[in-house]
């Protein structure tokens, strides 16, 4: 999977350019639309009541992003898994992130606290009727608050370049490894024991590298026993 260096700028809230990314986006982190999916531009504009160059200017953010490729004589498809591209992601994200969640954890209060433990509260109660899908997302809604406060905006722009990397994978991670999930979540309320006890930000970006790269442990050995 290549990464272009210089995309195009997000469209404007509202626009149908922005709604058609995030319905195209949507499809395919929900995995409606799989690995090497061929998107026809005209009957995803069709789909969605809009022209044909709202959706052209989706399909280039998207392939920005990584999610999707342009093969010649075919056109626009969803981006396959790479399992290389995974690893060195994950591996890149463990660092970037657990050192966004360092340097935010000053700036975290307790409202944004009850927030994220509210969120692994959910993710907690989703673990009875285990919903990968659903999972993911809250899984990032958490992260999310915990990194968002980072005041380094470079770093904070590698963390969401990783995720955006991630974003075809991420609904079927948990799927992959259900185990995880459980694993996870407690994980996260020891990272929110961390951040609210004022801990020190080495410990605090050691807790969050390791969280993130057990999943990826989780996923290779769940690989190479396939």
């Amino acid at each position: 999977m290549t990464e272009t260096v210089a995309g195009p700028s997000a469209a404007p809230a509202g626009s149908k350019s922005e709604q058609a990314y995030q319905s195209v986006k949507a499809r395919i982190v929900e995995g409606n639309y799989t690995p090497g999916y061929r998107l026809v531009l005209g009957s995803i504009a069709k789909d969605l009541g809009f022209s044909v160059v709202p959706v052209r200017e989706a399909i280039r953010r998207l392939e920005a992003e990584g999610l999707v490729t342009f093969e010649r004589n075919v056109g626009a498809t969803v981006a396959g898994i790479d399992p290389t591209e995974y690893l060195y992601t994950m591996q890149t994200l463990s660092i970037v992130e657990g050192a966004a969640t360092a340097l935010s954890a000053p700036l975290i209060d307790a409202v944004a606290i009850a927030r994220a433990r509210a969120v692994n509260q959910e993710m907690r109660e989703c673990l009875d009727h285990f919903d990968p899908v659903r999972f993911t997302q809250l899984n990032q809604d958490f992260h999310s608050v915990l990194f968002e406060h980072c005041p380094n905006p470079h770093i904070l722009d590698l963390v969401h370049r990783g995720w955006n990397r991630l974003a075809s994978l991420r609904s079927s991670t948990f799927r992959f490894v259900p185990g995880r999930a459980h694993e996870s979540v407690d994980e996260h309320e020891n990272l929110l024991k961390l951040i609210e006890s004022e801990a020190g930000p080495d410990s605090i970006e050691k807790a969050a590298r390791l969280h993130r790269s057990a999943t990826l442990d989780a996923y290779l050995a769940q690989a190479r026993n396939i």
